[in-house]
């Protein structure tokens, strides 16, 4: 089954499985490090932005966003 970013919660880790986005959207999360079996931590999953641990940096992601990527096991 898969899970989106935001169906975690805070202190949960998962490997990006795939990005389920346009082509502007999937392009900047690339940049910013969200890449197919990257690792990320979940530092804040409540009301506003998702924050992630993503290669030893912490990375705000409006929740909109953060609902197009998906993680695998």
């Amino acid at each position: 089954m898969d899970k989106k970013l935001t169906d975690l919660r805070e202190g949960n880790t998962g490997r990006v499985d795939k990005i389920v986005a346009g082509r502007g959207a999937t392009k900047r999360l690339y940049e910013m490090g969200f890449n197919t079996g990257a690792r990320i931590k979940i530092v804040k999953n409540d009301n506003g932005p998702v924050i992630v641990s993503l290669n030893g940096n912490k990375v705000a992601l409006g929740r909109g966003l953060a609902s197009k990527i998906v993680l695998g096991e």
